[in-house]
């Protein structure tokens, strides 16, 4: 009787302990270990920024992903492009004009699975005051407990906007034609990430 109730307490742990795994874990993104980065062409080549100011979650279900949510946003005024100059001007009006709108942010909506890891991740984008929605493909990379760190995850996800649909207007015309840059921005996420106990 009592091998038989031994029995039971294990099955009931183990029932336990695979709820808990499957559970949608939250984590919250490491600013240390991740980018948030753009490319936009720039005459005949692409310029590559990012910003170093930026916070946000992820809960995340590999085994549904109705469960899945990212929330997210970076600091307008923390641009990094490598060049001062060009970085002073990315934060005036006619871009991303940091002191009235000193946030871009995207909230997803509906997620839909896209392969092995890879994900259709819907939501809000919002940037100078406009938003819109856009679809981020997404994968994620892995996770576990990495020792005294913690448990930590890893994600990729990316997609291309219109600069212009967010009212980032301006150009200058080439003397032999054509513009300074391009109209479509590439948004790329590299995302480290830190399970929330």
């Amino acid at each position: 009787m009592k091998n038989v109730f031994r029995l039971v307490l294990v099955a009931l742990a183990l029932a336990c302990a695979s709820v808990a795994t499957a559970a949608p874990a939250t984590y919250k993104i490491d600013q240390n270990h991740t980018e948030v980065g753009f490319d936009v062409k720039h005459f005949f080549s692409k310029v590559h920024g990012s910003f170093k100011e930026f916070s946000g979650t992820v809960v995340f279900d590999p085994a549904d992903v109705k469960n899945i949510k990212i929330d997210a946003s970076a600091k307008t005024a923390s641009v990094f492009t490598n060049n001062d100059r060009r970085d002073g001007h990315l934060r005036g009006a006619d871009f991303f004009a940091a002191d009235s709108f000193p946030t871009i942010s995207f909230k997803s909506t509906s997620v839909k699975a896209n392969g092995k890891d890879k994900y259709k991740i819907t939501g809000d984008f919002t940037m100078r005051g406009v938003t819109k929605v856009v679809t981020f493909d997404g994968e994620f990379l892995g996770s576990g407990s990495v020792g005294a760190m913690g448990t930590k995850a890893g994600f990729t996800a990316m997609t291309v906007i219109n600069r212009k649909d967010y009212g980032v207007n301006w150009n200058k015309t080439l003397d032999q034609g054509g513009v300074m840059l391009g109209d479509d921005v590439t948004i790329t996420l590299a995302i480290e990430a830190d399970l929330v106990p």
